[in-house]
């Protein structure tokens, strides 16, 4: 069960440009709760509260109670704008959450057991190439993270979105071959194993041309004794 947290709110009289500015000024924040088959509900939060749920983290997968005229909506964040100089919120959507409901939302991709991959102790790097997860569940089961173990990679070897583990009720909606970590080899990687190949060729063939040499060692004396001798 996904954890809920408490916001108020407070609706909003009127719409427009010139209202949103007004609760602005008042150090509020203009929004709005819409979905669930019932009209969009205009509202307004604090500016400070809304900013620490922001701040804090994973604000658009968390389910909020938004209590307002004594009410509450369960709602989740689909969005949040934020003042392009000042980096303050500016406007924020709630979507509602009726009973049951299914909803799309992106969480993190956590990396666990890269200090034990094969190809980190051979000199690799961890390469994150998906740091979200696109994911579909019942809104009450929104994992906060998903876990990518790679502590059995090798270098040049990647972990696919098939190879990780969700959560029951839980379905991605990435391709089951979508890449999601690799592990880069370290710089030089591909000249020294050149060089390594270049190495072991001369290795191989002596071995070869050592057991060549007895049958042109044996052609020698046949072809001494086919030589004419000299008359005297």
């Amino acid at each position: 069960m996904a954890t809920v947290r408490e916001l108020k709110a407070t609706a909003r009289p009127s719409v427009g440009k010139g209202a949103a500015r007004a609760e602005r000024r008042a150090g509020r924040v203009p929004g709005v709760i819409y979905g669930d088959n019932q009209p969009p509900l205009p509202i307004s939060v604090e500016d400070r509260e809304l900013r620490q749920r922001i701040l804090a983290g994973r604000f658009l997968t968390t389910i909020f109670d938004v209590t307002l005229d004594g009410k509450k909506h369960r709602v989740i964040p689909r969005d949040f704008h934020l003042d392009p100089v000042k980096d303050f919120p500016i406007h924020v959507d709630f979507m509602r959450l009726g009973q049951g409901a299914t909803i799309r939302v992106s969480v993190p991709l956590h990396v666990v057991g890269s200090e034990g991959a094969p190809g980190v102790k051979r000199g690799g790097t961890v390469n994150i190439v998906t740091h979200t997860l696109d994911l579909e569940c019942l809104a009450e089961n929104i994992p906060q993270f998903i876990e990518a173990d790679v502590s059995a990679l090798e270098i040049n070897h990647s972990l696919h979105i098939s190879e990780v583990k969700l959560p029951a009720g839980v379905k991605t909606l990435s391709r089951d071959d979508a890449t999601l970590v690799t592990i880069v080899p370290p710089s030089g990687y591909g000249e020294e194993a050149k060089t390594a190949g270049a190495a072991a060729a001369p290795a191989a063939a002596a071995p070869a041309a050592a057991g060549k040499a007895p049958a042109a060692a044996a052609k020698a004396p046949a072809a001494a004794a086919k030589a004419p001798e000299k008359k005297k």
